[in-house]
């Protein structure tokens, strides 16, 4: 009598068929595991970033922006990745004497970014008058369950949304 060792075709097959079950069922929550992932960790640096140009204010005594640059002044592509830089010249221009002094990465293509501001600035003292607002991202669509926020204050608070239906639609 023969001993072979190895796997039939049948057994070939039938594991490759149970193998796509198993991926095709697994696969979508991995999507969704992967967006609030992407929206918990671009939040947090979003609001890392912006307290550290608010501690910048106040340490140094300078007025501090904060804002996705393009041709060294501030437009409102958010995608573009936010950055800090001192602004005693012209406000949301880089010019003069400014100096940027942080720069973050874009944001994922498929990602939703807004604020209702063109910028957020901190006065000297810490405040943020007439830039707060919430900047707001979202993973994927407009509407993602997974949406973010953080508010910055007129005071230059600045917290995460409690909010449960953060929409970027603007």
């Amino acid at each position: 009598m023969k001993h072979h060792n190895g796997f039939t075709l049948i057994e070939l097959m039938v594991t490759l068929a149970v193998a796509t079950i198993l991926l095709s069922v697994g696969l979508p929550s991995l999507t969704d595991l992967y967006q609030a992932y992407r929206a918990d960790a671009a939040i947090k640096m979003i609001q890392q970033t912006l307290q550290f140009a608010r501690n910048t204010a106040i340490n140094y005594g300078l007025r501090v922006t904060v804002c996705p640059i393009k041709d060294n002044q501030c437009t409102n592509d958010w995608h573009l990745g936010l950055g800090v830089f001192t602004d005693s010249g012209t406000s949301n221009q880089l010019d003069g004497t400014d100096k940027l002094l942080m720069q973050t990465s874009s944001f994922d293509s498929g990602d939703f970014v807004y604020y209702n501001r063109a910028s957020a600035r901190f006065q000297p003292d810490g405040l943020a008058s007439g830039s707060n607002g919430t900047l707001r991202y979202c993973p994927g669509s407009a509407n993602s369950p997974y949406s973010k926020a953080v508010i910055v204050n007129q005071a230059g608070r600045i917290r995460f949304s409690k909010e449960k239906n953060i929409s970027c639609n603007q």
